[in-house]
């Protein structure tokens, strides 16, 4: 049976405000409007529940950003659904709070055009599938469950379980 996170169509609330700076090439990373550490937290202890996921370092990022990897028996998405190997959602150190996930392309698309991600910069030649987002650090706790929701759906690409 699929498994099912929110409602499908997803249905994202807009992003209030203006979107942060980001850096234009590797690392991307989110410049302001970065993620208070306690919802950075939270978020990270939530990832850390998801079935089947081991925690750990990047395989593609930065030294500090922590990372989520499907076991291989559990990973039956595309190859479009991970960043590298198993890994399919990545949060950046203390300094920023966004994350870098994997994502159906139309959910990707509904993300950015609500103000919540943007494509990685290396979208834009080709080098990375058009599902390589970046979400933008959640600022307060409603933030927070629109973040947990996107991983949610990340999880289940990941899975081949996104229907």
């Amino acid at each position: 049976m699929p498994h099912k996170i929110g409602i499908k169509p997803l249905e994202l609330p807009t992003r209030p405000g203006e979107r942060p700076a980001t850096g234009p090439e590797v690392p991307h990373q989110q410049l302001d409007q970065t993620s208070p550490a306690e919802l950075q937290e939270e978020l990270w202890r939530r990832m850390g529940t998801l079935e089947g996921v081991r925690t750990g370092p990047s395989g593609i990022s930065l030294p500090e950003t922590r990372a989520l990897h499907l076991h291989p028996a559990l990973a039956r998405g595309p190859k479009e659904a991970f960043l590298i190997g198993q890994e399919f959602v990545h949060l950046h150190g203390a300094f920023d709070g966004s994350l870098h996930a994997a994502l159906p392309a139309d959910i990707a698309a509904q993300a950015i055009e609500s103000g919540w991600a943007e494509h990685h910069p290396l979208v834009r030649s080709g080098k990375v599938p058009e599902t390589l987002v970046m979400i933008y650090g959640p600022r307060d706790a409603a933030e927070l469950e629109t973040l947990w929701q996107l991983v949610g759906v990340s999880y289940a690409f990941a899975r081949g379980e996104w229907v």
